[in-house]
């Protein structure tokens, strides 16, 4: 991770991960190939999916929809995206025999099944309100997905150290000249 945040904490983690599974300003997308996407899945473990070209593209477009509305960007083919994948991979709500309320993945396996978890966490999380801490950098070139542990829940940067650095040196350079950011 090229970032120094600390991980969300328990199942955010895998929807912070599989988020930050491009990290667009080093260029790199682990989605990119069948076999890097294959060998991203298993090493953050959620699952054994040996994906084709398709597979792939409902991986990214997903990952991308995702970003969307964690970043407070969605539009509606964002939210249209997520009910199509919800629809294929996902069972209605259902309640346990204790009286939990649980959603059910209609595959158990495939890159189906993966969706279906990450959606699953994705509605938990944001009808219980913990989705509101995950946060994607507002650096356009960035997006990296992190927990947003600040005591305000005001962050925007995911390192000042590096986007937030680089946003105070555009705005600086941009007042110099007499530009305005």
């Amino acid at each position: 991770m090229p970032f120094a945040r600390a991980a969300a904490p328990g199942e955010l983690r895998r929807l912070e991960d599989f988020c930050n599974s491009a990290r667009f300003l080093y260029d790199e997308d682990a989605f990119a190939t069948p076999g890097g996407a294959t060998a991203w899945l298993r090493e953050h473990a959620l699952g054994r999916v040996e994906p084709d070209e398709a597979e792939l593209a409902r991986l990214a477009e997903a990952r991308e929809a995702i970003r969307d509305v964690l970043g407070g960007t969605a539009t509606a083919a964002a939210a249209a995206v997520l009910d199509r994948l919800a629809e294929r991979t996902l069972t209605g709500p259902r309640w346990t025999r204790h009286g939990e309320p649980v959603l059910r993945p209609r595959h158990t396996d495939g890159s189906d099944a993966v969706l279906a978890s990450l959606l699953r966490i994705l509605f938990t999380a944001g009808v219980t309100g913990t989705l509101a801490r995950l946060k994607v950098c507002r650096n356009p070139d960035c997006r990296w997905v992190f927990h947003d542990r600040s005591p305000a829940a005001n962050s925007v940067w995911c390192s000042m150290d590096i986007c937030g650095a680089r946003h105070k040196m555009r705005a600086y350079r941009a007042r110099r000249t007499g530009d305005h950011p």
